[in-house]
């Protein structure tokens, strides 16, 4: 089969997991899975998802950012709701069972693994043919993936609900909302945002575990 490969997993869901438990996580994993499903385009397939992680096969590039520019959005708007980052590579597969398999599956993995939190990465097959629908690329080169024999040019692709300027909780990893954060704490000369009292206390208790390093002059603030 030929198609496009687009995977959307949650920056941070380890950490989620661990600050806020299994229960939590099993719901986060789950909502992904509604949400994907609710906005599904025609030509479209939810392969399968891997805990924090779906696969989804489209039949053209338009058709897999179109997808993704509706379900971003989405996901942004839950409340305490990790950050989707996503990967498409155009290719070709083989189906067996209700799964696929091949080369271009394991580069869209590869891909996903090198975005960032909210950013939306592609191969340029997948760039080039979205440029008709005005969407912003980035060119970030040529990237050696691993386990891949040639280099792969990325793409970042400004789509909507893609990208995110705003805090991040440094136990949990959730996108945290400054005005209505549970918790501000200041460490080392930066400030940290928090969801939830937990992660708060969490933080005061052991900063050392989950401040970023400090960067720079060792002087006094």
């Amino acid at each position: 089969m030929e198609a496009v490969f687009s995977f959307v997993d949650l920056a941070g869901f380890t950490a989620a997991t661990d600050a806020h438990g299994d229960t939590t996580a099993a719901e986060i994993a789950l909502h992904l899975v509604a949400e994907t499903e609710a906005t599904l385009l025609a030509e479209q397939r939810l392969v399968k998802s891997v805990g924090d992680a779906v696969l989804v096969t489209s039949s053209s590039p338009t058709t897999a950012i179109e997808w993704v520019a509706r379900l971003l959005p989405r996901l942004r708007a839950r409340a305490n709701f990790p950050l989707a980052r996503v990967g498409l590579h155009a290719g070709s597969a083989v189906e067996r069972g209700s799964d696929v398999f091949g080369g271009a599956v394991n580069v869209a993995a590869r891909i996903t693994a090198l975005a960032l939190p909210g950013q939306v990465l592609s191969s340029g097959l997948v760039a080039e043919s979205v440029r008709a629908l005005s969407i912003e690329t980035t060119d970030l080169g040529e990237i050696v993936l691993r386990n891949v024999a040639d280099p792969i040019r990325l793409f970042e692709l400004r789509v909507s609900g893609s990208g995110y300027g705003g805090a991040i909780d440094p136990v949990c990893q959730m996108p945290v909302d400054r005005d209505a954060a549970a918790g501000k704490l200041r460490h080392d000369c930066r400030e940290y945002w928090f969801c939830s009292l937990e992660c708060t206390a969490r933080f005061a208790q052991r900063p050392e575990v989950y401040a970023a390093p400090r960067l720079g002059s060792t002087r006094n603030c």
